[in-house]
C-alpha cells in the first residue's frame, strides 16, 4: 500500500511529493541533483530538473538514492546530457530523464507532475520503465519494485518483433552472443553488436537463418563489418545498419531506429537493400523463397 501525493516540504529543498506508507521511501522532488543528500540514501527516487550527465550523476551516487530521474536536455554532443544514465546503472542506481520539452528545466515538482520519460536506464527498465510513460508513473515504478538482480550474460531484452505464418520470428537482442538453439536456421536475429572478424564465431554458432548487426561505425578498412562477407561462405544471410542511427547495445534501438548499411551476397538476393530500415530488412530476410 502507498500512500497519497502530499508535497510535504523537506530540509534540503526536497518536495515529499509521494510517501509509501510501507516504509519504502519517499518520491522526492528538488530543482536540481545538488540537492539530493544522504536522507535520501537507499530508499528514496529523487525527481531532479537537472541534466543528467556525468558532473549531477556523481553528486546523485555520493548520496546513493534508491533512484533518480532527470531531464535529457536536448541530449547533446556524445549523449552527454544523459550520460550519467549509465553512469547510476554501473552504481546499480535505476535512472531516468523526461523530455526537456516536457517539462520546466530548474522546476522539480513541475517534473514529477508533467514531464515525459525519454530514455532510462537498465535498473529503471527492470522496474518497469518505458519511453512516453508519466514522471510520476516511472518514479512510482522504481520506488515500489526490486528487480531480481541478473549476470550481465541473463540481460539480453530478447523480444519478438515480428513473426512469420510457419511460426518463424524475427527477435531483436543485444548481442549476437545471446543467440539460442531456437534461433538456428528458423529465426531473424537483430542484435546490437559489431560485425567485425570476432563476431563471426558467434555468427556461426548462431547460425540463424538470418541476420542483421551494427557496422560499428566501419572502422578502418570497413573492419566494423568484415564479418558479414566471411560468412557468405557458410550461406548466412545479414546486413548491418548504420552505428550512427542506432544505439549499439541495444537491439530494440538497432530494429526500430536502424538503417542498412551493407548486405551480404545471401542477404541481398531475399531483397535487403541499402538505405532501407531495419524492419522492413529483417522481414525480407525471414521470408523463405516459396513465400508468395
Amino acid at each position: 500500500m502507498t500512500g497519497p501525493a502530499t508535497d510535504e516540504q523537506v530540509p534540503g529543498q526536497q518536495t515529499v511529493v509521494f510517501t509509501s506508507t510501507t516504509g519504502r521511501g519517499r518520491i522526492c522532488a528538488m530543482d536540481s541533483a545538488y540537492h539530493v543528500d544522504p536522507s535520501n540514501r537507499g530508499r528514496d527516487v529523487c525527481v531532479n530538473s537537472s541534466y543528467c550527465g556525468v558532473l549531477p550523476a556523481r553528486f546523485i551516487a555520493e548520496a546513493a538514492p534508491r533512484g533518480a530521474i532527470g531531464m535529457d536536455c536536448g541530449i547533446g554532443p556524445e549523449g552527454s546530457a544523459i550520460a550519467g544514465l549509465w553512469y547510476l546503472e554501473a552504481l546499480d542506481i535505476r535512472a531516468a530523464v523526461a523530455d526537456v520539452m516536457s517539462a520546466r528545466l530548474g522546476d522539480g515538482v513541475h517534473l514529477y507532475r508533467n514531464g515525459v520519460i525519454s530514455f532510462f536506464n537498465q535498473p529503471a527498465a527492470d522496474c518497469g520503465v518505458t519511453v512516453g510513460m508519466p514522471v510520476s508513473g516511472a518514479a512510482r515504478l522504481m520506488l515500489e519494485n526490486d528487480p531480481t538482480p541478473a549476470a550481465a550474460e541473463e540481460i539480453t531484452n530478447r523480444t519478438v518483433m515480428r513473426t512469420h505464418t510457419d511460426g518463424r520470428q524475427v527477435i531483436a537482442t543485444d548481442s549476437i552472443a545471446f543467440a539460442i538453439a531456437a534461433d538456428r536456421g528458423r529465426n531473424v536475429l537483430v542484435t546490437a553488436g559489431h560485425t567485425g572478424r570476432s563476431a563471426v564465431p558467434y555468427l556461426r554458432r548462431a547460425s540463424p537463418w538470418g541476420f542483421i548487426c551494427s557496422d560499428g561505425g566501419r572502422g578502418m578498412d570497413d573492419s566494423g563489418m568484415a564479418g558479414l562477407f566471411i560468412v557468405e561462405a557458410d550461406g548466412l544471410a545479414g546486413a548491418t545498419v548504420d552505428a550512427t542511427r542506432a544505439r549499439m547495445g541495444s537491439g530494440l534501438s538497432h530494429y526500430h531506429d536502424g538503417i542498412i548499411s551493407a548486405a551480404n551476397a545471401p542477404a541481398a538476393a531475399r531483397g535487403v537493400e541499402i538505405g532501407m530500415g531495419c524492419p522492413e530488412a529483417a522481414l525480407a530476410l525471414l521470408a523463405r523463397p516459396d513465400d508468395s
